[in-house]
């Protein structure tokens, strides 16, 4: 959390695990069965809370904002906290793990008075939130580019939820030839590291929400999808014409662990990275072998 964010819960959490990128941070922790927790919660950021496990008998809280809640908290159970707004709480029986995304208020594209606040399950939000906490228990890290699309994921829901029918009819845009050439020219030069939402819409002076639905009306996929697609090419490529270990191919093509890069490589091509530079060698071998 921030310096400026207020986290006053007595007792306090166990396992308590941050992860931060520009715009936004995840959160996640874990308790043990506990009698009572009571406190109040204040952010600079919007804060959105979701119950990944477990849960409390009963859940009392009450905001600035004017929202009050009184019931059980299970799993799947999501609330937003606007910037600056405190929440004062008291839970009775609690025993679980939960998880939070943190925006900056710069994020929203509209003032965070109009976003309507909620508490009440939210499968959207509670499977986003917990792909986020089993990529953290995996590779100890939240890729960049996973965060920047997971947080315009999580901004077009909110917009969604406070104004369905005005999102539903957004125009739709499109990167002109021009920009479309020049955006995938750009991840080709900065494939070997991370690569932010930001430095793809700067340069063409378009936010990062404008531009990524103007990339998916050019090209029918996310920036993410073809960034990673792009990297799997490469990691290919390495492995049929090099004898480079598959570590350091994983890091020289921008992903943050070589069994990240496995995963990846296994759901789109079907084989993992060590099997697949064996199965192109010996259909090679073949190849020679079958040559007068």
């Amino acid at each position: 959390m921030s310096e400026t964010d207020t986290w006053r819960i007595t007792p306090g959490p166990a396992d308590h695990s941050v992860h931060v990128w520009r715009g936004g941070r995840f959160e996640a922790a874990r308790r043990s069965y506990t009698p009572i927790v009571e406190g109040g919660i204040c952010s600079k950021d919007h804060l959105i809370m979701v119950t990944l496990k477990g849960g409390a008998r009963k859940h009392e809280f009450k905001t600035d904002a004017g929202l009050r809640y009184e019931g059980r908290d299970h799993k799947g159970m999501a609330s937003f906290l606007p910037a600056g707004c405190e929440r004062r709480l008291r839970l009775t029986d609690v025993a679980w793990e939960w998880g939070a995304i943190a925006l900056s208020p710069a994020s929203l594209p509209c003032p965070s008075s109009v976003i309507r606040p909620f508490v009440e399950p939210e499968p959207f939000v509670f499977g986003l939130l917990s792909q986020m906490q089993i990529l953290m228990d995996r590779d100890g890290i939240l890729d960049a580019t996973y965060c920047d699309v997971m947080t315009l994921a999580l901004i077009e829901f909110l917009l969604r939820k406070s104004y369905p029918k005005i999102a539903a009819s957004k125009p739709k845009y499109c990167l002109s030839p021009a920009q479309l050439r020049s955006t995938l020219d750009r991840i080709e030069a900065q494939l070997n590291g991370p690569i932010r939402i930001f430095e793809l819409s700067a340069p063409l002076g378009l936010s990062e929400g404008h531009f990524h639905r103007a990339f998916r009306g050019a090209t029918g996929r996310s920036p993410l999808q073809v960034i990673t697609e792009r990297r799997i090419e490469r990691a290919a490529t390495l492995l049929m014409r090099t004898d480079r270990p598959v570590s350091d191919i994983a890091f020289d093509v921008g992903f943050v662990s070589p069994s990240h890069m496995a995963r990846v490589f296994r759901s789109i091509l079907g084989s993992g990275p060590s099997d697949y530079r064996r199965e192109f060698r010996g259909n090679a071998s073949m190849h020679n072998q079958d040559l007068p």
